[in-house]
């Protein structure tokens, strides 16, 4: 099977390290291991060529089975897997890459994150080290963290050689972490945004700060968020499990929110977490 994206093309991000990012991809976070390939093969015909999986996920394999079937060459593709948390040991770290490697049929991914700074193990920055030789050896070509917040983000630029390239954290409207965005960005390192529409656990979507927006561009308030969320300068992963909505997140390249506009929905931070905190994940 060979794959042809649409005549779109998604803005990219310079990371730190001088490699460059697809702004918009697809998470597959809670995608079911046995629809997985399925619904990366969707996406990737919508258009996404930026996948982001996590072993703790159990899909990795079915994003390698759509990946080898999609017939898109592998420069084309950004392909991002994580560390789980029990395998933060230095030789643990390494065996854990080669099995995501392995499950993901590659000799290489694009990025490998430490999936939560796990306090309660103390473990981090052994971890980081770990990631360090790993891209060293060029099997990861870039590294980065994931739910770091700020006392995690110092220690870890304390203690080590290399800067995260990013740090994948929830944020949306109504949880946009200002401290833990303004330190990554003081060491330039590019904000990912899971959970970007909130996870349905909040009335985002009928906040008049988004509906308005929805109206003035005759967009959905979903497309408007995620609009919202390029504006600033985040990477985002929406994930969804169908695929009209895979193409209604991806139609977002055609309007442009006013600094009105952006403002109001910049606005409507409250400190709102609708996951877990990371002092609490170990």
């Amino acid at each position: 099977m060979s794959i042809a994206a649409e005549n779109t093309t998604v803005p990219t991000v310079t990371l730190n390290d001088g490699r460059t990012i697809p702004q918009l991809g697809f998470g597959v976070f809670k995608v079911d291991p046995v629809e997985t390939e399925r619904i990366v093969t969707d996406a990737l015909e919508v258009g996404y060529r930026h996948i982001d999986t996590a072993r703790i996920y159990g899909n990795e394999a079915g994003v390698g089975r759509a990946i080898a079937d999609s017939g898109i060459a592998r420069d084309e593709l950004f392909i991002t897997t994580k560390l789980w948390n029990d395998d933060q040991g230095t030789q643990s770290a390494f065996d854990a890459f080669d099995r995501s490697l392995e499950q993901l049929g590659l000799d290489e991914v694009d990025l490998y994150l430490i999936h939560w700074p796990a306090p309660a193990n103390d473990r981090f920055v052994e971890a980081w080290k770990a990631l360090e030789k790993i891209r060293e050896s060029g099997r990861a070509r870039s590294i980065g963290v994931s739910n770091f917040t700020v006392p995690y983000l110092r220690r870890l630029l304390a203690e080590t050689d290399v800067v995260p390239a990013v740090n994948q954290i929830e944020l949306h409207p109504a949880h946009q972490q200002p401290a833990t965005t303004a330190l990554s960005a003081q060491h330039g390192i590019k904000i990912e945004a899971w959970g970007p529409l909130g996870q349905g656990k909040y009335n985002l979507f009928e906040l008049p700060e988004v509906t308005a927006s929805a109206e003035a561009h005759g967009k959905t308030p979903a497309q408007v968020v995620i609009r919202w969320h390029l504006q600033q300068g985040n990477i985002v992963f929406p994930k969804s499990n169908r695929r009209e909505r895979m193409a209604e997140n991806f139609d977002v390249f055609d309007f442009e929110l006013t600094d009105a506009e952006q403002t109001a929905i910049t606005a409507l931070e409250r400190e709102g977490r609708v996951a877990s905190h990371p002092d609490d994940v170990n």
